[in-house]
């Protein structure tokens, strides 16, 4: 299941991009887009349904959670980053945004990605003690509880970045 939500966000994604640039199918294209992040609830649905069904949680369960997490702070700006590379790309669109190069405004734009982060891990946290309570059975979610503590390590990790940013800013040069 897992690996089916995963095949059909890059699925959704495509057919969306496709439909609404090459073939000018702008609501199709929206609407298939729109449906990218339902995936990541139907995948979460299951696992519960699975594990409430008697499975053992294992971490592949804890992934479920940590997809929805990330769509939730993560999939507008994909889809939307996508979204413009491919009108560039493909439509003759603007050339897509990019990040500052350097300087404070670049350690700020760095700090805003580590605030998704761990607002990502948050919301993946949340739901795997809402999954914990909902099936009560402490021993067979043991590996949800293993899941969550794991799982801190990503925004301790992705903390380096915002704070070697500050710490050293990269310096611009004009035209950058």
């Amino acid at each position: 299941m897992i690996i089916g939500c995963e095949v059909g966000f890059w699925v959704f994604l495509a057919l969306g991009l496709l439909a609404r640039y090459a073939l000018r199918m702008r609501r199709t294209g929206a609407t298939l887009l729109l449906a990218v992040p339902l995936l990541d609830l139907i995948l979460l649905v299951a696992t519960v349904v699975d594990i409430r069904g008697g499975a053992v949680a294992t971490w592949q369960h804890g992934l479920a959670a940590a997809y929805l997490g990330f769509s939730v702070m993560f999939g507008h700006r994909t889809i939307k980053w996508a979204d413009a590379w491919f009108s560039h790309r493909f439509a003759g669109g603007p050339r897509p945004w990019k990040p500052p190069a350097g300087g404070m405004a670049r350690a700020r734009y760095e700090w805003g990605i580590w605030l998704r982060i761990a607002a990502a891990y948050g919301i993946t946290c949340a739901l795997l003690l809402a999954m914990i309570r909902l099936i009560g059975d402490p021993a067979r979610t043991e590996a949800l509880s293993q899941f969550m503590l794991g799982t801190a390590k990503v925004p301790l990790f992705a903390l380096l970045w915002p704070v070697s940013y500050t710490i050293w800013p990269k310096k611009v040069t004009p035209g950058q």
